[in-house]
């Protein structure tokens, strides 16, 4: 995506988030790059949203292009929305101030004027589809329980029939039920409200806290990164600590090899040296070497605490050699 805006990437300093936006020039272009390819047209895009591993959620105007670009191509859309529960930033900052940082694409989707779409249902018509799991937002990654949901009859025949194959245990179905239906009792006695609410909400404002205090510390060392306002993960730039490239190259000419290359060198050292696990971007298809996505939720305090100060002492003693 990053060269399909009407800006420039800067070479050093924050990466803006509409920059990973994905638009109609990104999409045409994956779309004509694959039918050259693989001599076959796409079926199918994948959107994470919220966003892993950004850890950002598409602004509403983003996904309505993105619905409208896959009906017009006959292409599925399919909204990964596994993280929509935690979601901890409520309202959008900058200029789309005031703004619900989250929409879901089956609002958006069956809001549009889609000429296809029937009465059943939400109005989606036959190319937009949700998929969702327990898995991050309740942690119960163990119990394996998912939900698609669909509009196209041709679709939801097969999925029905493939679960005769794979069904979830009775004993599973049973312990979902309960802490869906489940009330909350809080210490004054009140059943008033759910559990998943409470449980929601508490969630997300230690999710919010310890981002926080990662971001803080990113800020302190003048580390960029993607200000995050969902999912468990801080997008950052280590751009600054990549090895130098070989003499003649430049980033425009360098090869997918050497940028995977110098980026591996930086996550070994990250993780022997200073004891840091980062995931590094280009392993998720990142399309520039020395980004990293910092999952902050994995570890007790006292672990977040000792990798703040590993990270501190990284970037100083860096930065040091890299001086002299």
């Amino acid at each position: 995506t990053f060269d399909h805006h009407n800006s420039k990437v800067p070479e050093s300093g924050a990466i803006r988030p509409e920059f990973y936006y994905p638009n109609r020039s990104s999409l045409d272009d994956a779309y004509a790059r694959a039918v050259e390819e693989t001599g076959r047209a796409p079926r199918v895009l994948l959107l994470s949203h919220p966003n892993n591993p950004l850890g950002i959620c598409y602004p509403p105007a983003v996904m309505e292009e993105c619905i409208a670009w896959c009906r017009e191509k006959e292409v599925h859309l399919i909204s990964d929305e596994i993280y929509a529960g935690s979601v901890y930033r409520k309202e959008r900052s900058g200029e789309e101030k005031g703004e619900p940082t989250f929409v879901s694409a089956m609002a958006l989707g069956s809001s549009s004027s889609d000429t296809s779409a029937t009465q059943k249902g939400l109005g989606l018509g036959p190319y937009v589809h949700l998929v969702y799991a327990l898995s991050k937002d309740f942690a119960l990654s163990g119990l394996r329980v998912g939900v698609a949901y669909t509009e196209n009859e041709e679709i939801l025949m097969p999925l029905q029939k493939l679960n005769d194959l794979c069904q979830i245990s009775s004993q599973t179905q049973l312990l979902v039920e309960r802490m869906i239906c489940a009330y909350a009792i809080k210490d004054d006695g009140d059943k008033s409200e759910k559990f998943t609410d409470v449980y929601l909400e508490a969630n997300q404002e230690n999710v919010r806290e310890r981002c926080d205090a990662l971001q803080s510390c990113l800020d302190d060392v003048g580390i960029p990164y993607l200000p995050a306002d969902s999912g468990l993960f801080v997008w950052m730039d280590f751009r600054e600590f990549l090895p130098v490239m070989s003499d003649g190259t430049t980033e425009a000419t360098e090869s997918v090899e050497s940028r995977e290359q110098r980026e591996r060198k930086l996550y070994l050292s990250l993780m022997k040296e200073f004891g840091l696990l980062f995931t590094p971007g280009m392993s998720m298809r990142n399309e520039r070497a020395g980004f990293f996505r910092c999952v902050f939720t994995a570890a007790s305090e006292e672990e977040f605490e000792l990798g703040l100060v590993r990270l501190r002492k990284f970037v100083k003693e860096t930065r040091r050699s890299k001086s002299i």
